[in-house]
C-alpha cells in the first residue's frame, strides 16, 4: 500500500509547497530552472521539507535523467556506477540523500564528474554542509537553505489529504490541528504519517467492531468518515509510535533525548540514549558533535574542561571510527553529564545579539579603534585608549561599549564554584559599574 505521504508527493512546481524564497515566482532557484540551466547543488535543512522532492521537480521538469543514491546504503563502487551510465545519457542528475553520511573518499570520488559536468550533483543535507562536505566539493555546488514549514504549509498539507480521502469517499474532519502540529514539529512526512495512522486506525477498529457484530457478514465495511482532534491524535500516535516514526527512525526524538539527559545531570539517561543512537548507527561524528556544542552551551566556564575533553573527543572519534570509539563517546557522555553546569556565556551571547537587533550597528567608541594610517590618528582614532598592561594588576577601568549601551551586562556568572570567583575578580575591577 502506497504511503499518504507517496501519494500527496507534488509532481510540479506549482504543486509544490513551502520555500517559496527559492522556487516562488521570480525566486533564485525557480529563475535557473526555468532558463534551464542548473549548477550542481546542495540542499540544507531539517527533514520532511521537501529536498527529495524538489530534486525529483526538477529532474521531471527539464526532463533530466535522474539517479538516486542514499548515502547510507552506497559507496564507492555505487557512485562509480552511476558515474558510467550518466556518460551515455545528456544532462543526467544524480540526487544524494544524507549526503553529509559520505565519507572523503565517497567524496572524491564525485569531483571528477562534477568538475567535467557528466553529472549535476544534489545532495540533501540536514547537517551544515561547511563541517560535513569537503571543500572541493562544496565550492563546485551551489548551497540553498530549505526552511522548516510554518502553520500554513501544514496546513495546506492537512488540507491535500482531505481532498486526497475525499476522492477515496472517505470524509476527514479536521476538528483540531493543534496536535497534529506538534508532534510533527514542521516535518511534512511526520504530519502525513500521523493522518494516515489515524485514518487507518479507525477503519480497523471499525472492521473489527463490525466482525464482532455480525462475524458472518464476510465483507469488512468501509468507512465513511473520520474525526481527526487532538484527544485522537495523541492517543493512536502514542499507541503506535514506533510505526509513526519508522521513516525517521526517532532521529531527533533521541539526540534531544540524549542532551536533555547530560543536562539534567543524568548519565546513565544520557548512556541509554548514546546507546540507542550507536545501535541503531548514528554517525559517530554527528553525536561527537553534539557534545562539542553542548559543552560550551550548557557547561561553559564552569567547567573549560568539559570543552578540552568534548574537542579531544571530536578527533578521537575523527580518527577511530566505529566500533572502538564508541568507548570515548560513552567516556565523554558520562563527563559531561556529571559536570557542574552554566549557560552563562550562551545566554551572555544571546543577549549581546539582542542588543545588536535592536541598537543596530552602533558606532565603535574612538578610544578603542584602529589607527593605523595618520589621518585616522588625527581624526582621533586611539586617543585617550589605556593598555592595560600599563598599570598595576593588568588592568584599568574604560568603557569598551559604544554609546548608549555603556554599562550594560550582558554576561551574568551563574552560580558554581569557578564562575562564583569570576564573580569576585569582576566585582574587584568593575565595583558598581556592571552591579556585580
Amino acid at each position: 500500500m502506497t504511503p499518504l505521504a507517496e501519494i500527496l508527493r507534488p509532481k510540479s512546481l506549482d504543486e509544490y509547497i513551502g520555500q517559496q524564497h527559492l522556487i516562488g515566482p521570480g525566486a533564485v532557484l525557480r529563475t535557473l530552472i526555468e532558463s534551464g540551466q542548473i549548477p550542481s547543488m546542495i540542499f540544507w535543512g531539517p527533514p520532511g521539507i521537501g529536498k527529495t522532492t524538489l530534486a525529483m521537480i526538477i529532474s521531471r521538469t527539464l526532463n533530466r535523467p535522474f539517479h538516486t543514491l542514499s548515502a547510507i546504503s552506497s559507496g564507492v563502487k555505487e557512485v562509480r556506477e552511476v558515474i558510467a551510465a550518466a556518460q551515455e545519457e545528456e544532462g543526467a542528475i544524480l540526487f544524494i540523500d544524507e549526503i553529509h553520511r559520505f565519507n572523503k573518499a565517497q567524496q572524491d570520488s564525485l569531483l571528477g564528474a562534477v568538475e567535467r559536468g557528466t553529472i549535476t550533483l544534489i545532495g540533501a543535507t540536514t547537517e551544515n554542509p561547511s563541517f560535513e562536505v569537503i571543500s572541493a566539493l562544496l565550492s563546485r555546488c551551489q548551497v540553498y537553505v530549505l526552511k522548516e514549514f510554518g502553520e500554513e504549509e501544514m496546513r495546506q498539507l492537512i488540507a491535500a489529504a482531505v481532498r486526497h480521502y475525499a476522492s477515496q469517499g472517505i470524509t476527514v474532519e479536521v476538528k483540531e490541528a493543534e496536535a497534529l502540529m506538534r508532534i510533527s514539529g514542521g516535518d511534512a512526512r511526520k504530519l502525513l504519517n500521523a493522518i494516515e495512522l489515524v485514518v487507518n486506525r479507525t477503519h480497523s477498529s471499525v472492521s473489527r467492531r463490525a466482525a464482532d457484530s455480525s462475524p458472518n457478514l464476510g465483507e469488512q465495511p468501509k468507512i465513511a468518515s473520520v474525526v481527526i482532534d487532538n484527544e485522537r491524535v495523541t492517543s493512536v500516535i502514542q499507541q503506535n509510535l514506533a510505526y509513526y516514526d519508522k521513516g525517521g527512525e526517532m532521529h531527533y526524538d533521541i539526540i534531544s533525548a540524549f542532551i536533555k539527559s547530560m543536562r539534567g545531570s543524568d548519565p546513565n539517561g544520557a548512556v541509554y540514549w548514546l546507546a540507542r543512537m550507536i545501535a541503531g548507527g548514528e554517525d559517530p561524528l554527528f553525536i561527537a558533535r553534539r557534545m562539542l556544542i553542548f559543552a560550551s552551551e550548557d557547561i561553559g566556564n564552569a567547567n573549560p574542561n568539559a570543552l578540552l575533553l568534548a574537542n579531544a573527543t571530536f578527533e578521537a572519534v575523527s580518527k577511530i571510527g566505529y566500533p572502538e570509539c564508541r568507548i570515548n563517546l560513552s567516556q565523554c557522555a558520562c563527563y559531561l553529564a556529571c559536570s557542574v553546569k552554566s549557560n552563562a556565556t550562551y545566554m551572555a551571547l544571546a543577549n549581546a545579539e539582542a542588543a545588536v537587533k535592536r541598537w543596530g550597528d552602533l558606532p565603535v567608541p574612538l578610544h578603542i579603534r584602529n589607527a593605523p594610517t595618520k589621518l585616522m590618528k588625527e581624526m582621533g582614532y586611539h586617543d585617550g585608549y589605556k593598555y592595560a598592561h600599563d598599570y598595576e594588576g593588568n588592568f584599568t577601568q574604560q568603557e569598551y561599549l559604544p554609546a548608549g549601551l555603556e554599562g550594560s551586562r550582558f554576561y551574568e556568572p551563574c552560580n558554581t564554584p569557578r564562575e562564583n570567583e569570576t564573580r569576585r575578580s569582576l566585582h574587584e575591577h568593575w565595583g558598581a559599574k556592571y552591579g556585580y
